[in-house]
């Protein structure tokens, strides 16, 4: 594994359709002494009005919350972007939303919160691309792994869309590819995943 000297200290999880349960099923089993900054890019109608982190919430042992412009990203916190920005991750490890034009036909995209996530962490950076319908996050996870972190992929065989984790898996760019009832597993295992050093 690549991660950087103190372990991996992010990891940024990209979904489309079907993605409401698949994140439900990632985050449910995480347990609470998670060390990893989680940041979450779902494509989403412009006027969902913030329900997805409400949502996940319910059923997530780790606090969930919509990233905020200037806001940290915080080591055992679910961050989820709001519908209609990209989501960003800046040089000192805060978000800024922009609202650039669509990329991939899609605004949040997955490939711009992947690309800056990649900058920021680097080796201490894990990518998570979910069910999907388009190809969106795949670019972005080629760019996590020029940089040294780490690509997880969904198998999209057992994806309600297998179009994004499949796009990802040909080109090459999954180091891992999962069963989705695995990944909270494979993560709790990661250096620097967990506060007790599990």
């Amino acid at each position: 594994m690549s991660a950087d000297a103190a372990g991996y200290r992010a990891a940024v999880i990209g979904c489309s359709a079907g993605g409401l349960e698949a994140l439900r099923r990632l985050l449910r089993p995480l347990p609470e002494d998670m060390a990893l900054a989680l940041v979450v890019v779902s494509h989403m109608a412009a006027d969902s009005n913030g329900l997805l982190p409400e949502l996940l919430a319910r059923t997530c042992r780790l606090p969930v919350v919509e990233a905020e412009e200037k806001t940290p990203a915080l080591a055992g916190r679910v961050h989820v972007g709001p519908a209609g920005y990209h989501l960003l991750v800046e040089a000192d490890g805060t978000f800024s939303l922009s609202l650039d034009d669509k990329v991939n036909n899609v605004r949040p995209a997955i490939d711009v919160l992947f690309d800056s996530a990649a900058d920021t962490w680097r080796a201490g950076l894990v990518g998570i691309l979910l069910t999907g319908a388009n190809s969106d996050g795949t670019a972005g996870l080629g760019r996590i792994r020029r940089r040294g972190g780490l690509c997880l992929v969904q198998d999209p065989d057992t994806a309600f869309a297998d179009t994004m984790p499949r796009s990802a898996v040909n080109a090459g760019f999954a180091d891992h590819v999962l069963e989705l009832d695995r990944m909270a597993d494979f993560l709790c295992t990661l250096p620097g995943a967990r506060r007790s050093g599990q």
